[in-house]
This record gives C-alpha cells, structure tokens and sequence, in this order.
C-alpha cells in the first residue's frame, strides 16, 4: 500500500520543490491580477484619450490636479505601472503581492481625486480596488510559503 500523505517541507530532497497550497484563495490572487490588469489597461486609453484632448470627457469637469492634460499623464504613467504589478502579481512571491497593494492603493486614491468628475465610475473603480487589496492582502504571495 502506498502512503499518500504530504510530506514536510524538510522530508524532500534538495532540488525537489515543495507542493503548492490548496487551491483555496487562489481565485482572489486571479481575480486581482486581472483587476489590476484591466484597471491599468483602462487608465492607459483614459490617459492617451485625456492627454489628447478627446471628447469623451466632460467639458466643465474639476480636476484637484490641475486640468486634464495633467490627469491624462497621471493616469498614463499609473497604468503602465498597473499592467507591471499584474505581471507582478501573476508571477507570484510577497514582492508581486505588495506592489500589487500598493497600486492599488495608489489607484483607489486617484479614484477619489477624481469623484468630482465622474462619480459612479470612482465609487465602482474604489470598490474594486479595495477587493483587490483584500485578495492580495489575504492570499497573494508565493503559494509554497503555506501547506
């Protein structure tokens, strides 16, 4: 008979790597890459449109930063970082997870910033961010830390 029960990370041999985590909380790390990747995807084109002057912003919208040739930069340079972190997060380790955080962070502020201008799409961007922030919080990192 066969003993199938895991072993300890001490029992296996020196090059032999230890067996992911349970698939438990795996979903929120996916669920967070893609957030973040969609989010910096979206912040990209908002930022190209805004830097160009395109009509799909509001015409008589307040921005705390400036005017919306300042914001397009902003938001540019914000999703380029975000598409880095969701590479970050996909591959994995605490440095994917709290760059991850710290994006989103970043992102939830520059949400609220801009609340005066459009207000269901901040309230929906900051609600996203902090569930990303919860699933990289609770269960980002090397998936072979825990057993």
């Amino acid at each position: 008979m066969t003993d199938t029960t895991p072993r300890s990370d001490s029992a296996y041999l020196p090059g032999e790597r230890a067996p992911l985590r349970s698939p438990h909380g795996v979903s929120w790390v996916l669920f967070a890459g893609i957030m973040v990747f969609l989010a910096g995807l979206l912040n990209v084109i908002f930022g190209l449109a805004a830097i160009g002057d395109s009509r799909i912003f509001i015409d008589d919208a307040t921005y705390i930063l400036s005017n919306l040739n300042t914001w397009g930069w902003i938001m540019l340079l914000l999703g380029v970082v975000q598409l880095l972190a969701a590479y970050s997060i996909w591959r994995g380790g605490e440095i994917g997870r709290w760059f991850g955080i710290a994006v989103a962070v970043a992102n939830a502020v520059g949400a609220l910033l801009s609340v005066s201008a459009y207000p269901y799409w901040s309230a929906a961007v900051f609600t996203l961010d902090i569930l990303v922030i919860y699933g990289l919080a609770t269960y980002g990192g090397d998936p072979r830390l825990t057993t």
